[in-house]
């Protein structure tokens, strides 16, 4: 199993950014997929959920319409499109499925 993220980078508040997170190894189509992120000095928190044929979605409360998951199972890729960045929005993301399979992460930095 590899998941490989990408898509990190430095943005201003209110800026954008669009992950993505390769994925091989395994059936991409069955799983559900997670992001994930890790702020310095804070404990991994679960950013966003997707169920395997993308029916289902679920966020968290400090990120919820602003971020968007999203899945293409034709190309076994995972996104997270997110809008309207926050300081507090940085950290490494980190997309995961189970049982236990993570990235490498991706930085994403937000300030002016």
């Amino acid at each position: 199993v590899q998941l490989v993220e990408s898509g990190g980078g430095l943005a201003q508040p209110g800026g954008s950014l669009r992950l993505s997170c390769a994925a091989s190894g395994f059936t991409f189509s069955r799983y559900v997929m997670r992001w994930y992120r890790q702020a310095p000095g804070k404990e991994r928190e679960l950013v966003a959920y997707i169920s395997s044929t993308g029916s289902s979605r679920d966020y968290a409360d400090s990120v919820k319409g602003r971020f968007t998951i999203s899945r293409d199972n034709a190309k076994n890729t995972l996104y997270l499109q997110m809008n309207s960045l926050k300081p507090e929005d940085t950290a490494v993301y980190y997309c995961n499925t189970f049982p236990n399979y993570w990235g490498q992460g991706t930085q994403v930095t937000v300030s002016s």
